[in-house]
């Protein structure tokens, strides 16, 4: 009986995927790179406001103490954490962190009390003004993304979301 279940669902999770992955690949090609590149020369220029950017990606008092902890641990200030989107999870799209020491051409850095949070273009347009915190729960302790404006739905973990069309 679960074999047929699986075989009845099947084809709804495989057209989900492909078409979340026509998302990212036109949400990549959409954005321009000379206007990508307008945007972070006109965002450097100006000077820092009092009030963050509606578009910027904010951290929270316990992300930067946890990744303050790890830079200690790791001998280096020049980790950053890497915030990126794939295909996948339970809602169709899975957020992805990992701890850096490079920047590419196309990352855009977010930089709050020493502590520099790196998310690439593509992943960029999904995770517009959102909110990355660090949480210890019984079962584990994780950065996560506790709030952000593109994500219609998720899954309860908090490591998947699904993306306003």
């Amino acid at each position: 009986m679960s074999r047929s279940l699986i075989q009845r669902i099947s084809p709804f999770f495989i057209a989900r995927i492909k078409q979340n992955h026509k998302l990212l690949r036109s949400s990549y090609y959409s954005s321009s790179s000379s206007s990508a590149l307008d945007e972070v020369s006109s965002e450097s220029s100006q000077s820092p406001s009092p009030s963050p950017s509606l578009d910027a990606i904010h951290m929270t008092d316990d992300c930067i103490k946890r990744m303050k902890e790890l830079q200690a641990s790791e001998l280096s200030e020049e980790k950053m954490l890497r915030l990126s989107v794939e295909t996948g999870g339970c809602s169709g799209f899975q957020y992805v962190f990992d701890l850096d020491d490079k920047t590419n051409p196309d990352d855009r850095v977010f930089e709050r009390k020493g502590v520099k949070l790196v998310v690439d273009d593509i992943s960029y347009d999904f995770v517009k003004g959102a909110t990355v915190d660090y949480v210890e729960e019984l079962i584990r302790s994780a950065f996560q993304v506790t709030t952000n404006p593109s994500a219609v739905g998720g899954c309860s973990c908090k490591s998947s979301f699904m993306v306003k069309q």
